[in-house]
């Protein structure tokens, strides 16, 4: 029974192992829509804080902890109203990342959208941030061209 058991096990922790390196090679390439279901920017400059997007894209594509989702929500929003002078825009469009970006939401706007759906708020190895900036790498070779 004692050898029964260790055999199980066994086979466990290797099926764990084995799960946990593919789920390393799960990070999606990087993509960005702008600002998703928002707009780019005014009639008159329609980019105009498409920029803030791309920033804020990059941080969620990654993911990570709730502290780092947070910091880069915050960052949005000050970004939004230093490119806008609007400070009612920047409130709007931060309420709206921060009720529809949770983790959990199954969105291409989510937060860690970059990773599987149920990743949740979970800091990333170093393994995971190798991978980050290689794909990171990767998509600014190819937006330089």
């Amino acid at each position: 029974m004692k050898l029964l058991a260790v055999f199980f096990w066994v086979v466990l922790l290797f099926s764990a192992s084995i799960s946990c390196k593919d789920s390393l090679s799960e990070l999606t390439d990087f993509t960005s829509d702008g600002c998703s279901l928002f707009l780019d920017g005014t009639f008159e400059n329609p980019e105009l804080w498409k920029e803030c997007c791309h920033k804020h894209d990059l941080a969620y594509w990654r993911g990570g902890t709730e502290k780092e989702r947070e910091q880069a929500d915050l960052e949005f929003k000050n970004c939004v109203e230093k490119k806008t002078g609007n400070p009612q825009l920047a409130e709007l469009m931060y309420e709206a990342v921060r009720i529809g970006g949770a983790p959990h939401f199954p969105t291409w706007y989510r937060w860690g959208y970059g990773w599987p759906v149920g990743r949740g708020y979970k800091e990333l190895s170093q393994e995971e941030l190798v991978m980050v900036e290689a794909k990171l790498s990767k998509y600014r070779a190819t937006f330089h061209k």
